[in-house]
């Protein structure tokens, strides 16, 4: 057996009697497992919570957008989207057009809605919206002469729509040209297909209408707002959009899922890792007793590095023996703490032990938890890196004991 590790072992877990040292030492290893299990388990429930919230904005959100930089619209060619082809990362796109219209019902107060026109065959492919709309519904082409329109269920719910119903849409560009021209503002007439469900963050004034029918109200023919992006792989967004940027040129502007909801996502990130370092101050706390217990070991085993340097054994060697000490401590630790912290991530995942306080009016009744692969690794290595600084001060000073003096009275 290799006698550094040998002699490191039978220093850090003497029999003979609890004393004082191995008192810190337990400590020492309680404070890195608590420490450990702690982190894995709260940067787990903000990986939860990250990821819940990115489900529900993807749900409207696509992977990539892009939108012109000088103007509201762009007149888009065949080259545009012949260039979006012939990126192979790009599994499909989709043109709309925005603008915020008056929406009046009869018998119902009017109401200032977001309309976004949209083709049909390809945008319910690109963004996932509710699910429970049947062809029927999203069919928003002119029929008995009167173009479709999706509206929001709370919206529905709020002006008292059904399916059906007419509603007629002003857009502040017909407020405009009635002013400018002396003439009355020009109403469009819609018909209701259908609703659908989105969370409050975007439903509540949300409602689509097709394409060319969204170009005569705001009376931009054939031009768009941008074009929404859906990847065969999300996690190549960042690159994406650098290949479209030099593709595209400086006329337009590229977004990802993460810059379309930037600061709502860099403030998670911020309390994630503000919470990590918060955390790792109880592991240095705990790393303090290392310094302690391992210092009081160098004291009483001074007599023996006397006798172990006088047989030949180098600073180095002597030094090792500590270090591995500290290496042993946060082994130990980091393997007990990962293991409570994994175990516990599961329990809650599995069974949702720990309740959301007032979960009746949110759309989940526990905690969420994901574990990140990267965030055990930064743990871990967090945690072994202060064992190891932790027990260089003692090493080092095993190291600068001078045989002569400590064996002189012996």
């Amino acid at each position: 057996m290799n006698p550094v590790k040998l002699i490191a072992t039978r220093y850090l877990f003497s029999r003979k009697n609890i004393s004082l040292i191995s008192t810190l030492t337990v400590i020492s290893v309680l404070g890195v497992t608590i420490g450990t299990a702690l982190l894995i388990v709260v940067l787990s429930v903000f990986n939860g919570f990250f990821d819940l919230v990115k489900g529900l904005l993807l749900s409207y959100d696509p992977d990539i957008r892009i939108e012109s930089v000088a103007e509201r619209t762009f007149l888009p060619d065949a080259a545009f989207e012949e260039k979006l082809r012939n990126i192979p990362e790009i599994n499909m796109f989709s043109p709309y057009l925005e603008g915020k219209v008056l929406l009046a019902h009869r018998g119902s107060e009017e109401k200032v809605v977001n309309v976004r026109g949209i083709n049909t065959e390809s945008f319910f492919d690109v963004i996932p919206i509710d699910s429970g709309l049947d062809s029927t519904k999203r069919d928003l082409s002119v029929i008995n002469r009167s173009p479709g329109i999706l509206v929001g269920s709370q919206l529905s719910s709020v002006l008292g729509l059904r399916d059906g119903d007419r509603v007629s849409l002003l857009s502040a560009t017909s407020i405009q040209r009635s002013l400018t021209q002396f003439s009355g503002p020009r109403y469009y007439s819609f018909e209701i297909r259908g609703s659908f469900y989105l969370q409050q963050v975007f439903e509540g004034s949300l409602a689509f209408v097709d394409l060319e029918a969204a170009q005569r109200m705001f009376n931009v023919p054939k031009q768009v707002s941008g074009y929404d992006l859906r990847l065969h792989n999300q996690d190549h967004s960042d690159r994406i959009k650098a290949l479209l940027e030099a593709e595209l040129g400086p006329s337009f502007q590229i977004s990802t899922w993460y810059d379309l909801q930037k600061p709502l996502y860099d403030v998670m990130n911020i309390e994630k890792w503000s919470a990590f370092f918060i955390l790792m101050l109880i592991i240095m706390v705990a790393v303090l007793n290392i310094v302690g217990s391992l210092t009081m070991i160098v004291i009483q085993k001074s007599r023996d590095i006397g006798v172990l340097m006088s047989f030949g054994y180098s600073k180095r060697t002597i030094r090792s023996i500590f270090l591995r000490q500290g290496v042993l401590i946060g082994l130990i630790g980091c393997t007990i703490g990962g293991v409570l912290g994994l175990s516990l991530t599961w329990a809650q995942h599995v069974y949702g032990i720990v309740k959301i306080a007032g979960s009746d009016s949110f759309i989940i009744d526990a905690y969420p938890v994901v574990v990140n692969p990267l965030d055990i690794v930064l743990i871990l290595a967090g945690s072994m890196l202060f064992c190891i600084v932790a027990s260089w001060y003692p090493a080092r000073r095993a190291s600068a004991l001078q045989p002569s003096d400590v064996l002189r009275y012996e």
